[in-house]
């Protein structure tokens, strides 16, 4: 029989992760069965027990479930508890297990994909918010020089730094006090980009050879990816990647197996 897994979130029919687990599985030779779930707004932990009592092995969790799948777990990785949100569920005979993926993915597309090497550089994550949470603790992991985290209300920001200053050295500021500073790799963690708006940033942000990272991804290039062409980024890259990279960490946790990401991230690309 095969193992059931499935993403649930709402919306969910725009989902790329069933294409990207039967890729995975393909290429592993595992047997399963991936699909999509979408959970009312109200139903969420009723739909993933539904799974699980349908002999469901695991879910991805997408918006904008993410923080009830954390106060669902039973027991949480440290990345998942840092974030305060887990995107990876896993189905034990005894219990829920949470995890999140997400900083592990940002950092495999960067450092591997792109080519771009963390440790000793000079990083910005623009946003505060839950995507922010998600990626400090595995950026803090390479051992940047600097990491600035920088909000419209610096309060959001500031409880950031003191959750991930035991882990390494974080600054908080708003977006006004970035003027005069330089940054290796800028980081979108905002939802501007789904809106169509620009972050407010400083026009000398980018150093030189700095690569501009736009957590979200879509057809055509975001207004941050625009705006940092256009500003002396050295470098562009959108969301994808991330996407599949932390698709393929989930992929791990399931069946301790890591598949080729390249081939998938190639595939959404010509279908894009």
């Amino acid at each position: 029989m095969p193992h059931l897994y499935a993403v649930i979130g709402n919306p969910i029919e725009h989902s790329k992760s069933p294409q990207i687990h039967a890729a995975f599985a393909r290429e592993t030779g595992q047997d399963i069965v991936y699909a999509r779930l979408l959970a009312p707004l109200d139903g969420f932990t009723a739909t993933v027990n539904a799974f699980r009592r349908a002999g469901g092995a695991g879910v991805n969790v997408t918006v904008p479930f993410k923080e009830q799948a954390f106060a669902l777990a039973d027991w949480l990785s440290e990345r998942a508890r840092l974030a305060g949100a887990v995107n990876t569920l896993t189905f034990t005979d005894v219990r829920i297990e949470g995890d999140n993926t997400d900083g592990a993915g940002l950092v495999a597309d960067i450092t591997h994909n792109l080519g771009f090497a963390i440790a000793g550089k000079r990083v910005l994550i623009m946003g505060a918010g839950g995507a922010a949470r998600g990626v400090a603790l595995p950026l803090l992991a390479e051992h940047p020089a600097q990491l600035v985290i920088a909000n419209r209300g610096v309060e959001k920001a500031l409880v950031l730094q003191h959750r991930f200053s035991p882990y390494g050295m974080v600054e908080a500021c708003d977006y006004a006090a970035l003027a005069g500073l330089q940054f290796d790799l800028v980081i979108n963690a905002t939802s501007a980009s789904l809106t169509g708006q620009q972050v407010p940033l400083p026009a000398n942000i980018y150093a030189q050879n700095s690569l501009a990272y736009d957590m979200m991804y879509g057809k055509g290039e975001t207004p941050f990816l625009a705006h940092a062409r256009s500003h002396g980024a050295g470098q562009c890259a959108d969301g994808l990647g991330m996407l599949v990279e932390q698709a393929a960490e989930a992929f791990y946790v399931w069946h301790k197996l890591r598949p080729a990401t390249a081939p998938v991230i190639a595939m959404l690309r010509e279908h894009a």
